[in-house]
């Protein structure tokens, strides 16, 4: 939108424009139904609700059933770790070469068995669909949905192929010994080259022609609550070699499985597992994908496809969810926003508008900011006036409704964020910052007064008896406003962007809308900011 339009918009909505019509908001610009919250569910929520009779049934269970599966499952876990130290033993913490010989003949059959015993003492009733791929068939398997830390038994049930895994991970005593048992692909956050070494490590593993086990990889990257595919990671794509997808399915009327960022702990889900009956869970392997030409060229093309075909199997929906939405959330519930104010689906948004992660934690810092008197995170026109320390007048209404994308009458991050990157900060560049400074500079001194601040922004928001005083000494260091100061404000706070810049762009629209004989003689404004060539400033705007 050029400035002329930009400030016709904000011309409809002088006094007597009628702005609480709905008809009178800007028309949707391309692409701006994207921006609309998605169709699916929140991902990364699960609220299971448990009645009385369930509550009381677990009550009474629990009392037998919870010390008796802890007790087994910590007795499995100790006769699993001779065979886990035996298979381990010599050998360095990142393998260079597979564990073989005896010791993989006699540990290798010893921890499945046990792996099979665990998840039948917790109470799992385990149903095994479709035909496991040998190595040579299949070197990686893909297992979605990803919901619990129970989803290890697709591991056993695949024949403890080797997985992914933090490094940190393999340093916990007990459970550590029994990873490293897996021969497993472990990741390092410390690392720089920690993505790098590990592509190239699946790589290796996958193009060996079965001299290592297969590799057992969680595309999603997290847990979600199954109810559809988020963007899988291509990491397991990489390689270009054939995948085995395997579903995950658990047909429980109570579901006491789902651990997502919002929702029951480790232990809760544990301690609610362990007093129930029995848990079903079905594990079904689909047939082999083997990826074409195009596919090997472009791992992200092969993980689609493949999602597509286990999300038609579940038949779920796939979304644009990934697991830096999951990481903006836990940064949302550090802030104490709702995990709801806007976050979902974020990531497809920050890369149409090239933000980093650095750039959308300090906008979520900022909307917090203002959020924080709004009981549903979601900020309405009173809390965006009392953040911008302005009254609520036709123009700050109209600038409102540039960023309520979906004309509800809240902004949540989304729209806010859209609102800053595409109608705040382009007019935010340091010669609009200038152009602005003269126009409150009035007198031309090299600085502002608060007179001069408080008789532009009047005209500005059409608003005569308007106090100014307080957000006067938020930019202000003293008794006026230095363009150092004027500067630093502006690139912090881009909301203020077109509020400043609103009575220039009426004048500039004012000027280009008059005869061609009136435009040839320049308007000069009455505080002498009209541009200095502004015969030229018209030509060129003529040709555009």
């Amino acid at each position: 939108m050029n400035r002329c339009a930009e400030a016709a918009a904000v011309a409809a909505t002088v006094p007597g424009a009628g702005v609480g019509d709905a008809g009178l908001r800007p028309p949707m610009v391309p692409r701006q139904a994207s921006f609309f919250p998605p169709p699916v569910p929140n991902p990364f929520v699960q609220q299971t609700q448990i009645g009385v009779a369930s509550r009381l049934q677990i009550f009474l269970l629990g009392i037998i059933l919870l010390p008796i599966r802890a007790i087994l499952v910590a007795l499995i876990i100790l006769l699993a770790w001779p065979f886990a130290a035996v298979s381990t033993s010599c050998c360095p913490e990142k393998l260079t070469h597979p564990v073989t010989g005896w010791r993989r003949k006699v540990t290798h059959p010893a921890l499945k068995f046990l792996g099979h015993a665990m998840f039948f003492s917790m109470g799992f009733i385990i149903t095994v669909k479709g035909k496991i791929a040998s190595p040579l068939e299949a070197p990686i398997f893909v297992v979605a949905p990803h919901s619990t830390f129970f989803d290890g038994v697709a591991c056993i049930i695949a024949g403890l192929p080797s997985m992914v895994s933090r490094n940190e991970n393999a340093q916990v005593p007990l459970i550590g010994r029994l990873l490293r048992a897996l021969q497993p692909v472990l990741v390092s956050r410390v690392d720089p080259d920690s993505r790098k070494n590990t592509i190239n490590e699946i790589i290796k593993r996958a193009t060996s022609r079965g001299e290592w086990p297969q590799i057992l990889v969680f595309p999603e990257g997290t847990c979600t609550n199954r109810s559809c595919l988020i963007t899988f990671k291509p990491g397991a794509f990489i390689p270009g070699v054939p995948v085995q997808p395997i579903l995950l399915r658990y047909p429980n009327k109570l579901d006491t499985v789902t651990w997502t960022w919002q929702g029951y702990t480790f232990i809760q889900l544990c301690m609610l597992t362990f007093c129930q009956p029995f848990t079903k869970v079905e594990v079904e392997f689909l047939p082999v994908q083997v990826p074409n030409d195009e596919e090997k060229r472009d791992p992200v093309l092969f993980a689609s496809r493949v999602r597509n075909i286990m999300a038609d199997a579940l038949r779920i929906p796939v979304t644009d969810h990934t697991y830096e939405d999951c990481r903006l959330m836990i940064s949302a519930g550090q802030l104490t926003l709702p995990m709801e104010a806007g976050l979902v689906e974020f990531t497809k948004i920050s890369r149409k508008l090239k933000l980093d992660w650095d750039g959308i934690r300090k906008h979520l810092d900022e909307y917090a900011s203002i959020a924080s008197s709004s009981k549903g995170g979601r900020i309405g026109i009173e809390e965006f006036a009392e953040y911008l320390k302005l009254p609520v007048s036709d123009v700050l209404k109209q600038l409102f409704a540039l960023f309520d994308r979906n004309h509800d009458g809240s902004i949540d991050f989304r729209e806010y964020v859209i609102g800053l990157a595409v109608l705040c900060n382009p007019a935010n560049t340091e010669e609009i910052i200038q152009v602005a400074f003269k126009l409150f500079d009035v007198d031309e001194d090299g600085c502002i007064t608060e007179e001069e601040f408080s008789t532009i922004l009047q005209a500005s928001l059409g608003v005569p008896d308007l106090d100014v005083s307080g957000l006067f000494k938020e930019i202000a260091q003293g008794d006026s406003i230095s363009y150092e100061e004027f500067k630093s404000f502006a690139l912090k706070h881009p909301e203020y962007a077109k509020i400043f810049t609103t009575y220039l762009d009426l004048q500039t629209c004012h000027v280009f809308s008059l005869p061609e004989d009136v435009q040839a003689t320049p308007l000069v404004a009455s505080n002498k900011v009209s541009p200095e060539s502004h015969e030229e400033s018209t030509s060129d705007k003529k040709d555009d």
